[in-house]
């Protein structure tokens, strides 16, 4: 199936197909830290469970490099790498191997029934933020479908070179649904820290949302003003500046993630529906 069209129609558009080494590094490594007993676990139908990287662009680079991220961890995980433009997918064949697969397919992921698969962990960024935010929750739908429940959907935006980047966590619930965990903001530190630099990024279904009234909005105002009482601060680095506006959040009741494996690696995790 590997350099087939599946049997139904690819459900979505082609993207620009931009991608860069070491981009998602960030996102892999957020993900090991988050949820690494997701890809462990070989239980009931998370026995071959795949690994999807959505849309990877132009080159499998993306996917290739998730794939030797994942499988220090565990080291039969299947991966799959999906691409709406058939001419993507036939560059990335000579990359195919007995567990690295790389199909023509959309937010329907094509799977092989014959051989039983299915999906621990579908990562899909920089793709919906090319859709019109109405677009956003049939995407979701049809990926929710395609995922084990207890499985994750990583989906958001990233600078071209993955320094910074925002992202919903998802779980897919025992119906084909989604319950949403958290919202990521990363940040490497590699350029000066500023939480403006994050409304650029937002998800497809947020970006347009950082107007008065909106909760999105409220959240980045409080930010800014807690960014700005750090700076008063005895502190030296983009990182610590990080690490204490986002404490200030927490005193401000913003439900963020305070551990410090979290943090210090300049991931800030704020929980609920957004």
């Amino acid at each position: 199936m590997n350099s087939k069209h599946p049997k139904k129609r690819p459900q979505g558009n082609e993207t620009r197909g931009k991608t860069a080494t070491n981009r998602l590094r960030r996102v892999d490594n957020f993900v090991l830290l988050y949820d690494p007993h997701l890809l462990t676990r070989s239980d009931l139908l998370f026995t071959n469970a795949a690994f999807v990287d959505l849309g990877y662009g132009f080159t499998p680079t993306t996917t290739l490099e998730s794939a030797a991220r994942f499988r220090q961890l565990n080291p039969n995980l299947p991966v799959i790498g999906i691409e709406i433009v058939p001419e993507r997918v036939t560059i990335a064949q000579p990359f195919c191997d007995e567990k690295t697969h790389f199909r023509i397919g959309g937010f329907n992921i094509p799977l092989n029934p014959k051989k039983n698969e299915s999906i621990r962990l579908i990562r899909a960024f920089n793709v919906l933020r090319q859709y019109q935010e109405e677009e956003v929750t049939s995407a979701y739908e049809l990926l929710a479908q395609s995922l084990l429940p207890q499985g994750l959907l990583i989906e958001g935006t990233s600078d071209p070179y993955g320094r910074i980047w925002v992202a919903h966590i998802l779980r897919r619930t025992n119906r084909p649904t989604f319950s949403p965990e958290y919202l990521v903001f990363s940040s490497s530190f590699k350029s000066p820290f500023h939480p403006k630099d994050f409304q650029t990024i937002l998800p497809k279904n947020l970006i347009h949302q950082v107007t008065p009234g909106e909760k999105i909005y409220r959240f980045f105002e409080d930010w800014k003003r807690t960014y700005q009482e750090s700076l008063h601060l005895s502190i030296r680095s983009e990182r610590q500046v990080f690490v204490e506006s986002i404490r200030g959040l927490a005193k401000l009741n913003y439900p963020v993630v305070l551990q410090k494996r979290f943090l210090n690696r300049g991931y800030l995790l704020l929980k609920g529906n957004f």
